[in-house]
């Protein structure tokens, strides 16, 4: 199971900005991982497990913005494709793309 979250925070006042830190900064000690910008994903061996960080990310939500979670399985998040695109060379007009489709390759540690 993975758990995203997907966040759109204002950051035109300093104060602002400093609460999309803090909930980012949050997230990361939560081990949520940063995918995009405003986009943080963490692996979860179960739905309990789940609801833990679920619960912890929704007891720390900022006072405004917008903030989505969404659940998905493994096998949902092992279909998913990432694309990187190269800047063009020199003499060359087109760009490389690069597909990666082994993105559900999950490795996790856990200590007892």
């Amino acid at each position: 199971m993975w758990l995203f979250v997907f966040f759109d925070l204002p950051v035109l006042t300093k104060l602002q900005r400093k609460a999309a830190a803090t909930f980012r900064k949050l997230l990361e000690r939560d081990g949520f991982t940063m995918m995009q910008f405003s986009i943080y994903v963490r692996a979860c061996p179960s739905h309990q497990h789940a609801d833990v960080h679920e619960k912890r990310t929704i007891a720390r939500l900022p006072e405004s913005g917008s903030v989505k979670i969404l659940r998905v399985t493994d096998k949902q998040y092992s279909n998913m494709f990432n694309f990187w695109k190269a800047p063009p060379k020199q003499n060359d007009k087109k760009s490389a793309i690069k597909k990666d489709k082994e993105v559900g390759h999950q490795l996790e540690l856990e200590f007892f």
